[in-house]
């Protein structure tokens, strides 16, 4: 019987870390290929999901999003919070957006798991119109 509850509870476990994002992942800059930043991944009280930029490993052309257009104008890139508002929604994480610092242009956002790898796409209007990337995780 000990075998089937710890059988249970262990795959319980396996099941929910799943789909779960939390956590620190390298970013991948797409002109170069060189890995960019290191993102941190958070679930805040409010349930839902944000990621902030706790590492730079290459350096920006500037330190500060001068192109924000929100809240983050002219904040340093490090530190930033990046996604904004994602929610759990079955195996994927919608419903949030994603800035990109280089440019300041904020973007509707999906992101699925893939092992240790994440599919981050950026959109405006369908899902069809935009761009994705591929992070992994840093352990």
């Amino acid at each position: 019987m000990k075998k089937i509850i710890f059988s249970f509870v262990a795959l319980m476990f396996a099941t929910l870390s799943y789909a779960q994002i939390e956590g620190k992942w390298k970013t991948i800059d797409d002109e170069t290929g060189q890995a960019k930043s290191i993102v941190e991944i958070s679930k805040k009280a409010d349930g839902k999901y944000y990621g902030k930029v706790v590492q730079l490993l290459i350096k920006p052309e500037h330190a500060n999003c001068i192109d924000c257009k929100d809240d983050r104008k002219n904040k340093p890139i490090l530190g930033m919070e990046v996604i904004r508002d994602m929610k759990k929604d079955g195996n994927e994480f919608t419903g949030g957006t994603i800035t990109d610092p280089k440019t300041g242009k904020t973007y509707k956002c999906t992101i699925t798991k893939d092992g240790d790898k994440l599919n981050v796409r950026g959109f405006i209007g369908f899902s069809f119109i935009g761009r994705s990337q591929t992070w992994y995780q840093v352990k």
